[in-house]
């Protein structure tokens, strides 16, 4: 038995050293690493252009330089390789903040301080009234002192830059004071007189009334006074075909009514009429004191709307 299995010990032990030897390549006689590490040292080898601290690199395929400051996570696979998304190589955006709007919010505008004050001193005011106590009375007078304050204040500088920019005062045109109300007057009445002496030269009247108005009967002699007085040409237009006592010639209404302007068929009515421009001016309806038509008048043909308010 002993001799037996010494040949098969034999076997076996020749069996091994052959698969020790079929197994063990000629590279790896030589010294030569595995193809896993080869591998990865050939994979190390193409990352040794990509440095994760620059914000430049060059692919090694094309020789582009290659941005890597843009992209996050491995600077070969999303830098020179430029795999994208699958590998998460986006750098997320910051958010670009608006400066006028973070402004904004963090500083009210002018209009809203003002509302804001006028929301507190109402509230003041009605915790005052529904809760009389001297502390609440106290703290809405205090408050409404301190927007009198600011009013005292405005005011105050408003008059003094008014004082100081001519283009600005008001009182220059038309003047409150009485000294300055008394001059300004005297010239209006002046320049009021060289408008009516010369408004014949280029303005007549329309007067159109009815026999059966009474207003018309008080109103028909002011009108012959301002047109012996100024010379002006009057054309009296009766709405009813009858006569006036200060008119005895006049003409019947055909249409001349509502070619002035005028509506509603009210009488009195007294139309100024433009020869030069051919343009009917009304000047208004019922009685009218004389001064006060010729103040009109001066209003409509020499005073230029709004300077005078």
């Amino acid at each position: 038995m002993r001799q037996a299995s010494r040949p098969l010990a034999a076997t076996l032990i020749a069996l091994l050293t052959s698969a020790s030897l079929v197994t063990a390549s000629p590279l790896m006689a030589l010294g030569t690493p595995p193809a896993s590490a080869a591998l990865e040292q050939e994979d190390m080898s193409n990352r040794e252009n990509v440095d994760p601290s620059t914000s430049g690199q060059v692919d090694r395929s094309t020789g582009e330089h290659v941005d890597t400051s843009t992209v996050a996570g491995d600077p070969f696979y999303c830098g020179e390789r430029k795999l994208g998304t699958w590998f998460y190589c986006e750098r997320p955006k910051p958010k670009t903040s608006d400066p006028s709007a973070s402004a904004s919010a963090a500083s009210p505008s002018y209009r809203q301080q003002l509302n804001k004050i006028g929301a507190r001193l109402e509230e003041l005011k009605a915790k005052a009234i529904l809760e009389p106590t001297s502390d609440n009375i106290i703290a809405y007078v205090r408050y409404q002192r301190e927007q009198l304050d600011r009013a005292s204040t405005f005011a105050d500088v408003w008059e003094r830059a008014i004082w100081q920019h001519a283009d600005l005062d008001y009182t220059l045109q038309r003047p409150v004071s009485t000294l300055g109300k008394t001059a300004w007057l005297a010239q209006r009445k002046t320049d009021r007189k060289a408008v009516i002496a010369s408004l014949s030269e280029r303005y007549g009247l329309f007067f159109f009334y009815s026999t059966s108005c009474a207003a018309c009967e008080v109103f028909s002699p002011i009108v012959r006074s301002l047109s012996d007085k100024y010379h002006l040409s009057v054309l009296p237009v009766s709405m009813d075909g009858g006569p006036t006592p200060a008119f005895p010639r006049y003409v019947v209404n055909q249409g001349q009514y509502e070619k002035m302007g005028l509506e509603g068929g009210q009488v009195p009515a007294l139309v100024l009429f433009d020869t030069y421009l051919k343009k009917p001016i009304p000047i208004g309806y019922g009685i009218m004191a004389e001064d006060e038509v010729l103040q009109r008048i001066f209003y409509l043909t020499s005073v230029k709307p709004g300077s005078d308010f």
